[in-house]
């Protein structure tokens, strides 16, 4: 059964694609086109428009007290603060040090320890979760609290949801990190691109400092840092998916030649696929940062929710129409495009597009829905930004009690971006074992027979799985 149904995935994509994969195409040395110049333009011009500002944040309060008379300005929401510059700096600089140091322990035991630290993030996060709400409650931080405690009952429901679906994610994250562990540049990558995220948040967590001594009050303030806190967002995801594009292009590259030191892999992979990165792909890479990570993060909440209703119809026809419209999002923007970026020099939504259909005309969108290897780093990366937000929330409570819910939520967006940054070279290696799977089983077969068959198999029962349920609703009557 096993070997008809393989014969049957082949012809599927050899009739979609005329041909198998051939080398030429991938990294071909003709000139790429600039490809979503205009995004490309606002990330600029937002870079240097906020750094400018967040200098003079930052510089208005250093040392002295409204250095350059900027509180006049806001006299409508005066209040008495005599606070500085370098008294709430040094916090952030711990919430930097801790991040990263987070990010460098995680790439560091990625090769012998991985398997165990994936397991501690998803079964972690939910009690951290649960046991800040009760400290913010003991703060009287009920906002914060009925927050922190909303996350730990989502988290815990989500998990729930997913549970039968670990053993096949676990295998996944661990072939992602066997070839990411067999290319020691892919983590040079990480801890160069570490470094440039370090150096832009010295810049931006002097400005956060500075709003967080002014003299504006607390609503100023907050409105101030949620808008420092989505630049800083924009930011972590463009280097994060940066980093996606280049090792998605070197892993695929690898993949498709039949291992690293193959004869026929084309000279200096890293560079090449690093330049295309940083130039013409750039663009693709502001405009899909923006979207990509809100939009799965609701679809996974939704999927799993979805899949525990039951019975009731009502309900699941709600979110079913919820689901289908996020689904359509999906087929615009999702992170396999980052796959057809690199290796094809495609445009962000044209990437996604034919990502998406390729895994539909494969079947292999199947396979690619019931994994929550995507989720599970995510909740790495969540805990990794708790665990830096509490040590910095720590520090302040002991310095300035009354400015520890904005100095630990924003340096915990800190030890996200940062983490996030060495967790992402495992899910680019995810990514595109994904889209070689759906392009050519037969580089995952020469790669590692083994799991292959797994994959194979796994794929087999949920496409029987899907249609014993499209029959269950065509015969249920009316």
């Amino acid at each position: 059964m096993m070997d008809i149904y393989y014969i049957y995935f082949l012809l599927q994509n050899v009739r979609r694609n005329g041909r198998m994969i051939d080398d030429g195409d991938t990294f071909s040395p003709k000139v790429r086109r600039w490809r979503d110049v205009f995004w490309l333009a606002i990330f600029m011009l937002h870079l240097i428009a906020l750094g400018f500002v967040l200098v003079l944040l930052g510089l208005n309060r250093f040392k002295k007290s409204d250095r350059l008379n900027i509180d006049r300005y806001t006299n409508r929401v005066w209040e008495h603060n005599n606070g500085l510059t370098e008294n709430y700096w040094p916090n952030y600089a711990v919430a930097g040090g801790v991040g990263a140091a987070l990010g460098w322990i995680w790439l560091f035991l990625l090769g012998s320890h991985s398997n165990l630290m994936m397991k501690v993030s998803v079964h972690i996060l939910t009690t951290y979760l649960a046991v800040i709400s009760v400290l913010c409650f003991w703060c009287k931080q009920f906002f914060w609290g009925v927050a922190f405690a909303t996350g730990a009952a989502l988290q815990f429901l989500y998990v729930i949801s997913v549970v039968d679906r670990l053993p096949f994610t676990m295998l996944v994250l661990q072939k992602a990190v066997k070839m990411v562990w067999s290319l020691p540049e892919v983590m040079r990558v990480a801890y160069a691109f570490m470094a440039v995220m370090l150096l832009w948040m010295g810049i931006w967590s002097f400005g956060a400092a500075g709003v967080v001594a002014s003299s504006r009050g607390d609503l100023g303030r907050w409105w101030l840092l949620v808008v420092l806190s989505v630049s800083l967002f924009w930011t972590g995801a463009v280097l994060c998916n940066t980093v996606h594009v280049i090792v998605s292009g070197l892993v695929f590259l690898v993949l498709i030649h039949g291992g690293r030191n193959a004869s026929p892999m084309p000279p200096n992979p890293l560079m090449k696929s690093l330049r295309y990165a940083v130039t013409t792909s750039f663009g693709s890479i502001c405009y899909g940062s923006l979207f990509t990570a809100a939009i799965r993060t609701l679809r996974w909440k939704i999927r799993g929710f979805r899949s525990k209703i039951g019975n009731n119809e009502c309900l699941f026809c709600c979110v079913d129409f919820l689901f289908q419209l996020v689904e359509t999002l999906v087929r615009f923007f999702n992170k396999y495009a980052y796959v057809q970026i690199a290796v094809y020099g495609k445009g962000f939504n044209r990437a996604a597009r034919d990502a998406w259909e390729l895994f539909q005309s494969t079947g292999v969108e199947a396979l690619v829905a019931y994994d929550c290897s995507g989720a599970v780093l995510l909740m790495g990366t969540v805990l990794g930004g708790l665990i830096t937000g509490t040590c910095a929330g720590v520090w302040t409570w002991m310095t300035w009690s009354d400015r520890v819910i904005m100095v630990g939520s924003t340096a915990m967006l800190m030890g996200m971006v940062l983490v996030g940054l060495a967790m992402v070279v495992v899910e680019s290696a995810v990514t595109s074992i994904y889209i070689c799977y759906a392009e050519d089983p037969l580089l995952i077969q020469k790669w590692d027979p083994q799991f292959f068959n797994q994959m194979s198999e796994k794929l087999h029962r949920r496409l029987q799985h899907r249609s014993a349920l499209a029959r269950e609703i065509l015969t249920q009557p009316a």
